[in-house]
């Protein structure tokens, strides 16, 4: 298998294009992940129904972690020492999360990919004080799929997600119910937070950055897994569901088999695709989701790996390949045939509102300069434009950076127009909320404001390194 180190920088462009092949590009050095712990998940909950809500109490604190045996890392949980729970409900529910802060900072949680109104979103302008408690209550207003959420305190995101500060939240409806697919949890459908980490000499996990960093993101030599460093997964599924979120920092990760089996994904950011994708390797940018079907019919045990790279991959290479988790069968079993499509997936559609242009850049010289966003750093005070309620509109996003850029777009779900003049391929033709923007490239998304409008309070679009975001690549505004 080639790899992007014997290719010019043009093809090795076209090669991240393709994201549907490891991303194996000229390794810095591979580093094993030590293994054998029985595979666990976040606890599974669908909180408690009070007055016709479902309600989830989420206790943000500090906590202590065994990522290694018999040291206990300091981090941050969700009602847990790391990370938090998986919060399963229904779409066309009425939510409430009681979200308590036990730091001795203010912090916030935002909901990552759910639509929800602006005071509810959990950006920045929803900070939480030492010792409050926050409770925004709103329509689960989405299609099935796995989200998730973070902090998103301005100038902490980065920090209270290395600590732990994340957790995932699935949601059901009935038109997934109807396709014959992997669901039931802990079964034959995984749910895998994957997360690197560096660690100190005693054992600790210190958030303390470099230039590099700053510039990169921050990366780890550790591979985890729902906090766990290579687990294994014994199963008597012939057929499993993994639900994959790349919560990292500022990592990208080409996930792909060691035997190089093929799988299929079946869902990305928003839900369900129209149908299966086969490949052998998907790359996850931070803040990325995808759903994907492993067969293992056969008995074979199946090692997972991931390719790991940073925002600066097209001049440094990667860092390495990694072993994220084994998959072992305890006996060869028949799989159910694949459904031939799973959703009816409309295209995107027409607009009716404004074209906007977003051009991502750098100031300065070498690793001094700052990332913006049409020349603008973020300002808490400033909202940068206004959305029309209803409006469907076309943002088109240019990188003029050497750098990968995950842009996130807070309130909604979008559609993928083109890639450089050409149409998404099949894995990113479905619901998105996060999309990767290389160097070089020109990217355009259709989107729908519809339900909510508020003309004080913003919500926010930005690079998903949150390093990145931290330094103020990122923007806001309003519908109304």
């Amino acid at each position: 298998m080639p790899t992007f180190a014997s290719l010019s920088r043009r093809a090795a462009l076209a090669g991240l294009a393709a994201l549907a092949a490891p991303a194996l590009i000229g390794a810095r050095g591979a580093r094993a992940a030590v293994s054998g712990r029985p595979f666990v998940q976040p606890p599974l909950t669908g909180g408690s129904i009070e007055q016709g809500r479902r309600v989830f109490d989420l206790l943000v604190a500090n906590g202590l972690h065994e990522f290694h045996d018999e040291t206990a890392t300091e981090t941050i949980g969700i009602n847990a020492p790391f990370l938090g729970p998986i919060l399963s409900a229904h779409a066309g529910e009425k939510l409430r999360m009681n979200v308590g802060n036990t730091l001795a900072e203010p912090m916030t949680l935002h909901w990552h990919g759910l639509h929800v109104p602006a005071a509810a979103d959990g950006g920045p302008h929803q900070s939480i004080a030492p010792g409050e408690t926050w409770s925004p209550e709103f329509d689960l207003m989405q299609k099935a799929g796995t989200f998730w959420f973070h902090g998103h305190q301005h100038r902490k995101a980065g920090p209270h997600v290395w600590a732990g500060m994340a957790g995932v939240i699935r949601v059901e409806d009935d038109e997934e119910t109807a396709v014959a697919l992997p669901r039931t949890h802990g079964e034959d459908d995984f749910t895998l937070v994957l997360q690197d980490r560096r660690f100190d000499a005693a054992g600790q996990m210190p958030y303390a950055l470099n230039m590099h960093d700053r510039m990169a993101g921050m990366q780890g030599d550790v591979m985890l897994v729902n906090g766990q460093i290579g687990p294994l997964l014994e199963t008597d599924a012939p057929l499993v569901r993994l639900r994959v979120l790349n919560g990292s920092n500022g990592s990208f990760y080409g996930l792909h088999f060691s035997d190089n089996r093929t799988f299929h994904q079946i869902a990305s950011d928003g839900g369900l695709l129209a149908a299966p994708v086969a490949m052998q390797g998907s790359v996850l940018s931070p803040g990325e989701r995808g759903e994907f079907l492993v067969d293992l019919s056969g008995g074979e045990a199946a090692q997972l790996r991931a390719e790991v790279f940073g925002a600066e991959v097209m001049m440094m290479g990667t860092a390495g390949t990694r072993d994220v988790m084994e998959f072992r069968p305890r006996a060869a079993r028949r799989a159910a045939a694949l459904p031939d499509t799973l959703v009816e997936l409309p295209p995107p559609p027409e607009a009716t509102g404004e074209e906007r242009d977003f051009s991502l850049a750098m100031t300065g010289m070498g690793m001094m300069g700052d990332f913006t966003i049409n020349n603008r750093r973020f300002d808490h005070d400033r909202v940068d434009f206004s959305v029309p309620l209803g409006a469907t509109e076309t943002w088109t996003w240019t990188n003029t950076t050497p750098m990968l850029h995950p842009m996130h777009i807070h309130d909604v779900q979008f559609r993928i127009l083109s890639r450089n003049g050409q149409p998404p391929a099949a894995h990113e033709a479905g619901h998105k909320d996060t999309v990767l923007i290389r160097p070089e490239e020109s990217v355009a998304l259709r989107l729908s404001f519809a339900d909510y409008s508020d003309p004080v309070l913003p919500y926010m679009y930005h690079c998903h390194i949150l390093e990145h975001e931290d330094a103020g690549m990122m923007g806001q505004f309003t519908v109304a």
